[in-house]
């Protein structure tokens, strides 16, 4: 797959596809997130995670299979999806800031 072609399948997955078949990324990502948290308070370790942390960490993990020899273009899709939705949720959890930013830009 060309670049072009990462783009666009991975918009027609996170604006359509996957959100239909998953619900939201917000909603979604909150949930994971709140498991996350629930399990790492288990292990005595407190963290407060937002959807776009949930975000960034999947991408983690589709980056840690392409490192490991198991990239395949549907980790490329998904890798560029999550970065899609994670910047969308920054900007939704952090509106003044972001706002500010682009302006003073």
């Amino acid at each position: 797959m060309n670049r072009a072609e990462i783009l666009d399948t991975a918009k027609q997955c996170v604006c359509t596809d996957r959100q239909s078949q998953y619900g939201t990324p917000e909603d979604s990502f909150n949930t994971i997130g709140r498991l996350w948290e629930d399990y790492l308070s288990a292990k005595g370790q407190r963290v407060d995670l937002k959807p776009h942390d949930v975000a960034a960490m999947m991408a983690l993990l589709k980056i840690a299979r392409i490192a490991t020899g198991h990239g395949k273009a549907d980790n490329w899709v998904d890798l560029a999806g999550y970065a899609a939705c994670g910047g969308e949720l920054e900007d939704l959890e952090n509106p003044f800031d972001n706002e500010q930013r682009r302006t003073s830009q």
